[in-house]
Formats: structure tokens, sequence, C-alpha cells
């Protein structure tokens, strides 16, 4: 709007050797600043003005050069100075950010982020074969981003990512394994066959293998090693070789499930952490292994993951026998150490026990390890426990963290013990799953 002598209140517009409109004006912090784009009309321009002078007026003006910066720039600073991420974390959001967002948006700057810019990116990778589940990781990633950009830095005035429903994830439902599953679970991780794999000349390889005590050769020979052992493990199944138990890891199986306890938390377990006599273990540290391979140990996934939980009676002679067997006398030695003594990797574990095997051999395909604090966290559910004492036994946080710190001294936690001590007797016992 001019004033009388044809003297603008706010900003100036002026044109363009081109004929177009260029509109400026100075910014609160007294610099002149240009709006983001020229008009063909002059009118467009001065619409433009009265609209950037409302926003000066409300206190909603943002410096239109600070939205210059790139959202791969920004995006990678936000993951490095975010407070409180775990290294996991961290790696997710470094790979989510390059192979989701990046490679469509990483070049856009902050300011010219729209909300329809970031549906036609949702679409692509959709479209592209990426699975809902992983859009939906890196669309709230993204939201995240841009919620820090706009709430706390004030570089964009609002947050593009409006796309009602894009967040939702639907998860499979995990599968829950009864009592007597987890128990033959326990017992086949660690059986093994008896015999022997060699090669005997370029791509032929003999396999000899024991039955009924005897050592015998089989009449075929294989064409890789790995035909040749897959052999070896189908004959023990079916009872035409022999097959030894290693008992190492069927106490971690059934630690895990009943005193629910995830895998960063059991594999970090000592001696010390573990009281028979009181029957409870106390959580109080987590591995956490980097997409790089490295391993660290800090604090539990969350504030409620330090917790001493209880151990169901059904399972201490398991545990004590393992102890004596598999655990060094130190107090700070590893319950479940790896085949070297160190800490025991998730690889590892696979390989040793033949995890993917064992599973499909079950009927359970695609059974995760942290299903078995599914399970857990199921049969403690059915004790009838309330909800926050449910909450402090499976290591999840509240709105009232003081109740943790209430729970840590098994109080509530002992009834859900119990209940799930009944459930063993009544399901486990009767059916000669603990006598071994």
């Amino acid at each position: 709007m001019a004033n009388k002598g044809g003297h603008r209140r706010f900003g100036n517009i002026r044109q363009l050797p081109s004929g177009r409109f260029q509109a400026s004006y100075l910014g609160p912090d007294g610099r002149r600043h240009h709006a983001p784009e020229t008009y063909e009309r002059k009118g467009d321009a001065e619409r433009a003005l009265s609209l950037i002078e409302a926003e000066i007026i409300k206190g909603q003006w943002i410096d239109p050069e600070r939205g210059k910066v790139k959202l791969q720039e920004y995006a990678q600073t936000w993951i490095k100075e975010r407070p409180g991420l775990r290294p996991r974390t961290i790696d997710l959001y470094t790979w989510t950010l390059n192979k989701h967002i990046t490679p469509y948006l990483g070049g856009v700057q902050l300011g010219k982020l729209s909300t329809a810019m970031i549906r036609q990116w949702r679409t692509e990778l959709l479209g592209k074969g990426v699975s809902a589940g992983m859009v939906a990781k890196a669309y709230r990633l993204l939201r995240a981003v841009l919620m820090t950009a706009a709430n706390d830095d004030g570089i964009i005035q609002r947050n593009p990512c409006r796309i009602r429903g894009a967040d939702a994830e639907h998860a499979a439902e995990r599968p829950v394994l009864t009592v007597s599953q987890v128990f033959e679970l326990a017992d086949r991780v660690g059986r093994r066959p008896i015999g022997n794999v060699r090669k005997v000349a370029d791509e032929v390889y003999r396999l000899r293998f024991q039955r009924n005590g005897a050592m015998r050769t089989h009449r075929e020979t294989f064409r890789n090693r790995s035909e040749a052992e897959r052999a070896l493990w189908e004959m023990a199944a079916s009872g035409k070789a022999d097959s030894e138990q290693d008992r190492r890891f069927r106490a971690m199986i059934l630690l895990a499930t009943f005193a629910s306890l995830r895998w960063g938390e059991i594999s970090a377990l000592r001696r010390m952490d573990v009281d028979l006599d009181g029957r409870n273990v106390r959580v109080r540290v987590a591995f956490v292994e980097r997409s790089t391979g490295g391993l660290i140990l800090g604090p539990p996934k969350s504030k409620a993951g330090r917790r001493t939980v209880g151990i169901p009676e059904s399972i201490v002679p398991i545990l004590r026998e393992h102890m004596d067997t598999y655990v060094r006398d130190e107090p700070d030695a590893l319950m479940f150490p790896g085949a070297k003594g160190g800490p025991l990797r998730r690889s590892g574990f696979n390989t040793r026990t033949r995890w993917v095997d064992v599973v499909k051999d079950m009927g359970l395909p695609g059974l995760h390890f942290h299903d078995l604090r599914h399970t857990g966290n199921m049969l403690a559910a059915e004790s009838g426990a309330g909800l926050k004492d449910l909450m402090a036994r499976m290591g999840h946080d509240n709105v009232r963290a003081a109740m943790i710190y209430q729970h840590a001294v098994r109080g509530a936690d002992q009834a859900i013990t119990d209940a799930i001590d009944r459930q063993l007797n009544r399901d486990v016992r009767s059916r000669g799953l603990i006598a071994r």
C-alpha cells in the first residue's frame, strides 16, 4: 500500500528490465530482503508485501535466507546433535536418510519444501516397491527433522509433513509361543548331529556320520560343503544320524522368555546380576551392536530398562546347572559368552544354534529372538497385573518415572513371577519338560 505522495508505507517495488516486478522490504533484523519471487503484475507484488508485513506484525516472520539451507545438510546436523539418541538409532536414522530421503529431497532448500512435494516423494517410494512400514519410518524421521526446523530453529513457518495417516505403520502380528514350544526351542537350539564333512577332490565332498554309536560313510558324495552339512542335519532330524546335546543356550532361551529380556540385556548379563537364591535377575546395562559391527556397552533401551525382574522358580535349577557348567566363577563373568569368551553377538548365536533352520523345522518360520520377550510379556499380562506393574517388569517407560523405582523392590513384580510359575507348573511339569 502506498502513502500520499506515491511513497509506500512498507516496502518498495521496482520494475525489472524484464518487465516483471520485484518487491523488497526492511526486515526486523534491519536488513533489506527481497520477496522470494518476482511478479508479472505490480498488484501481485503489493499483495506479497502486505502478507510479509502481516507476518512481521504477528511475530511470524522468518528470514528467507535461513530457509535456503538444504534438507540433506540440515538433517545430517539434526541427527548428529539430537540429544539422547542411542547408537543403533543413529545408525538407523542415518541409513534411512541416505537411502530413502536424500536421493529424492536432499538437495531441496527447506524453505521450498511443500506438502505436495512430500506427498509426491512418498508416492514415489511406494511405487518403487519400498514397504509401507519403511515408508512410514522415513516419513516420521522427515517430519521430526522439519518439526525442529519449524518450532525450534524458526527456519520455516510450519512443518510441511501434513499427510494424514502417512506415519501409520501396521506391523504384522508377532507370534506368541506356548510354554511347550519355548522348552522345545530351548532343547533344539543345542542339538547337533555327530559327523563331519571333508573334501576328497575338486567339487567332491564326503560325509561321515554316527549312527547307533558307530561312524559310517554316506554312500553319496556332494558338490560343496554346505550341501553335505545340510544332509547331515536332515539325517539327524529324521533319526538317521546320532546327535549330541549342547545345553549352553538352553538357559538363555528360557531366561529371555520368562523374564522378558531384550537381546542386548541378556547378552550383557554377568554372574553377579543373577541371584538364584533370591530368584531375580538385575538388568543394569545392555550391549548395542552398531551397523559397523562394533559393540557398545551402555544403559538399557529406556530409563525403565534398569530393573530387577523375578525368575520363575521352575527354571532356577536349569539356570543353576548352566552357571555351574558354563559360567566362570568371577562375579563379572558373562552369563552367556561367545565362542571365545567375549560378548555373544547375534550373528554368532544364529550360526551356532542354526536358529533359522530350527524355527523353520518347528513350524515357526521367521521367528525372531525378540519374540521370546513378546511371549514372556504375554504370559505376564495373563497374570492379571496392572498396566504400571507390567510396564515396570518389561522395562517400558511410563509417564511417572518414580513408579520404576517403586517396583524395583519386587513387590508387584513378585506377583507376576508367581503367576508365571503357576502356569509353568501346570503346563510344563505335567508334561515332563523340566526334568532333563
